[in-house]
């Protein structure tokens, strides 16, 4: 039972399906991890073991009485701290924020609660969900960043504190942590998961997604999260994805990889040039290089003006009120944001369609883009979290991508694989990260 804490998602949906342990016994471990890691690994904005437990002895006494079980019931899930409960703190890793207390929960919670699972507490977040650092270490080294903004998210998993944890995406937000802590991340292709009571920092680009220990741990969170919701703009109506069933199946022919550099090679370090080589040559003819077209070529520009601006429209009432409060790289942040004319913001908006319908040539030939997720392990130090150049240009696009924890760095650090797909195919991308986890292993 001390180790029930390891298991994945799936797995431990499972075993309290068959009544091999209980959610009590789950919750229970995965507090004492909790208790045992936290001190040093700081992965949680708020966090009462007894709300926890709590709620693991009604998931328990729901099962005993015979009652239908959803797909995570009694799973633990910890929930970035931009992202709104109803019996939790959310203050949005800003001491302007403290003590806000929603009154309900962001759609994304009340699916995980429809499907049985126990909010286990809120994770920390960067300022804002931006750059400037929460208190969050990375649990391979605590000297280093964990990444960001969904630093504690990506620690709770990779210190085995929860199975799942949600976090969000505007740049590299999602991706990144996930390389740096060594977990499987994944974001959704934009429009698939709603974002209703979530904090806003740029419409456009904003998209939740989350954290676990495989991929079919993923496709299971990513099929609860997908459900419609008529108050979510990008959303449309439609079925529910099935995302485990496609995940789960083998490809009909072994998936071809599309090799995609960027014109950013050159800040990747030796450690993640010579990683991808190496695994391009063992992949073989299943993996081919692709050059971007050149209306790719000033994505990052672009992403930057969209966010940076959206950034200053978004958090102008905090600029106004507490701009002393808010760190200067936030401020600097607001203050570009607040610089940038109409016109050029308008011009990066209409970009978004022309390089995503672009980029659909390379998926006439591949089944998935295979791309680095960072420039190298995750850096030394706490006052950074790393860059998300890598992750820049499928956010623009709101292409789906996922984290792979395939590679490591000379100094022992993970460093993360990253696979792109086509807008809307999210179960065809993770089936094939799955294949690539298994040709690897």
């Amino acid at each position: 039972m001390a180790q029930l804490n390891l298991l994945g998602a799936c797995q431990a949906a499972q075993g309290i399906r068959d009544g091999l342990f209980s959610a009590e016994d789950l919750v229970r471990a995965c507090v004492a991890q909790i208790e045992a890691r936290e001190p040093e690994v700081q992965a949680w904005a708020y966090f009462d073991a007894e709300h926890a437990l709590a709620q693991a002895r009604r998931a328990d006494q729901w099962r005993a009485a015979g009652k239908p079980l959803g797909l995570l019931h009694g799973v633990p899930v910890g929930i970035k701290d931009i992202i709104d409960t109803g019996d939790m703190p959310t203050e949005d890793g800003t001491p302007l924020h403290a003590g806000r207390a929603p009154w309900h929960d962001a759609k994304v919670v009340e699916l995980l609660r429809a499907a049985g699972a126990i909010i286990m507490g809120k994770t920390v977040t960067t300022e804002l969900a931006t750059y400037f650092p929460g208190k969050t270490r990375n649990p391979h080294n605590l000297e280093h960043t964990p990444g960001g903004s969904s630093s504690g998210s990506a620690a709770a998993v990779a210190a085995a504190m929860v199975p799942l944890a949600l976090g969000t995406q505007t740049n590299g937000s999602l991706i990144r942590p996930a390389a740096y802590c060594g977990v499987y991340g994944f974001k959704p292709s934009r429009g698939t998961i709603s974002r209703q009571g979530i904090l806003t920092q740029s419409p456009r680009l904003d998209q939740p997604g989350g954290f676990a220990r495989s991929v079919e741990d993923l496709a299971l969170l990513g099929e609860v999260l997908s459900a419609y919701d008529a108050d979510e703009a990008d959303m449309v109506p439609r079925a529910c994805l099935p995302l485990q069933k496609v995940c789960g199946e083998e490809p009909p022919l072994p998936p071809k990889l599309a090799l995609v550099k960027t014109p950013l090679w050159p800040h990747a370090d030796a450690d993640v040039q010579g990683g991808f080589l190496e695994l391009a040559e063992h992949l073989g003819e299943q993996v081919g290089e692709f050059v971007l077209p050149d209306s790719a070529a000033k994505a990052l520009d672009w992403l930057q003006i969209i966010m940076e601006a959206d950034i200053a429209a978004n958090y102008d009432a905090d600029y106004q009120r507490g701009a002393d409060k808010l760190s200067a790289a936030l401020r600097e942040q607001i203050e570009r944001g607040r610089g940038i004319k109409a016109v050029d913001y308008l011009q990066a908006m209409a970009r978004i369609p022309v390089v995503t319908e672009a980029l659909d040539d390379v998926f006439d030939r591949y089944d998935a883009i295979l791309t680095p997720a960072v420039t190298g392990a995750a850096p030394h130090g706490l006052e950074s979290t790393g860059s998300p150049m890598f992750c820049s240009l499928w956010s623009f696009c709101g292409m789906p991508a996922i984290s792979l924890p395939l590679l490591q760095a000379g100094n022992g650090l993970p460093v993360g694989v990253q696979l792109v797909g086509r807008v809307g195919d999210d179960a065809r991308l993770l089936r094939t990260a799955r294949w690539l986890v298994a040709a690897v292993a």
